[in-house]
């Protein structure tokens, strides 16, 4: 059964000398069939109709026809890999990351009828959180530290050959700092920027404003000390203006601080006035939207800000782990535990 719910929202944004009020469009819920029992945490649009995701029991979806439809499968050989993220380039190329030991890189070109494996690694603490591609060639990928130093691989190619960045080019990792393959979303890629959100002992935004070759550490005033805080997700729509999500997933309703936002790139970050309540595992920027819009999703609900994180308003409380839109920005989809996923329409 297909549940509507259609989210009004009116904002009273006052500037010096004026006031002026902006009528947000309303975004349009619908539940769909996925097919699926797994836990979803990878999600990647490719346009209105094309869309695919992955999880848990070597699980991986795909909709071309704008989720009327998923098809439903476990890759071969990997039925007890959970792959964590996934990034679609196509309706028929995508590579899928898995989160543990051995960690792979996967891609297919078919539309997910075969797979190749382009990347392995069987070390014990290797642990993959997160990739993102800035185009059809360059990507990163992020794991939690190894022997003490921050783990990215990169590419560029399109994921066929993946090379790590030499560990002594990055910050320290500091013992017990670590992070999240909670939604593929702690690490994003804008154009050749990079960031990625770490937790545990440290809370911190780890930056690369040149593809990996320079990096510098922000701390962020989100949750931190324990192995279930810190920054799950970040979110740029610039090179200036981001959004990091997080918390504590093991106390997902805990009256903390869940969200911060920048304009500065990351070098600084600061508390929203109303936040978006309880755990956020996923920020997603809806493209083209005005004013610029973003999307908390997590298992305690979702919650929207359209003032760069200054602000936000609880949307429902239905739980879901990723969210991402299309590049028009006109539909997106959400996916969280025993392969719930719903479809979000942008209405005007």
């Amino acid at each position: 059964m297909i549940k509507q719910c259609a989210l009004f929202i009116a904002v009273l944004l006052l500037c010096t000398g004026c006031t002026q009020s902006y009528y947000r469009p309303s975004l349009v819920w619908h539940e769909q069939a996925s097919g699926s029992t797994a836990s979803l945490r990878g999600l990647s649009v490719v346009d209105g109709r094309t869309a695919w995701a992955s999880g848990s029991a070597g699980t991986v979806l795909r909709t071309t026809d704008g989720g009327d439809t998923w098809h439903s499968a476990q890759i071969p050989g990997y039925e007890t890999s959970d792959f964590r993220d996934v990034h679609a380039f196509s309706s028929t190329d995508a590579v899928v990351l898995s989160a543990g030991s051995p960690a792979v890189v996967l891609k297919t070109e078919d539309g997910g009828h075969t797979w190749r494996r382009t990347y392995f690694n069987d070390h014990p603490g290797i642990f993959f959180d997160a990739m993102d591609f800035s185009n059809g060639r360059e990507g990163m990928a992020f794991s939690d530290p190894v022997d003490n130093a921050f783990f990215v691989i990169r590419t560029d190619d399109g994921g066929d050959n993946w090379h790590r960045v030499p560990p002594a080019m990055l910050p320290d990792a500091r013992d017990g700092e670590a992070g999240f393959a909670a939604s593929g979303s702690c690490l994003t890629v804008v154009n050749r920027t990079v960031w990625f959100g770490t937790g545990g002992t440290a809370a911190r935004v780890i930056h690369s404003p040149d593809g990996g070759i320079s990096w510098t550490a922000a701390a962020v005033p989100l949750p931190a000390g324990k192995p279930s805080q810190g920054v799950f997700s970040v979110a740029f729509r610039s090179g200036l203006h981001g959004i990091a999500v997080g918390g504590d997933y093991a106390d997902p309703e805990a009256d903390l601080v869940t969200a911060v936002w920048t304009t500065d790139g990351g070098k600084t970050w600061s508390v929203p006035e109303h936040g978006p309540g309880g755990f956020k595992s996923c920020a997603a920027w809806i493209p083209a939207s005005s004013p610029a819009t973003c999307l908390a999703v997590g298992t305690s609900g979702s919650a929207l800000t359209i003032d760069g994180g200054r602000t936000w308003t609880g949307l429902d409380t239905t739980g879901y782990h990723v969210a991402a839109f299309s590049p028009q920005g006109k539909t997106g989809w959400a996916a969280g535990s025993k392969g719930r996923i719903a479809r979000i329409d942008i209405a005007p």
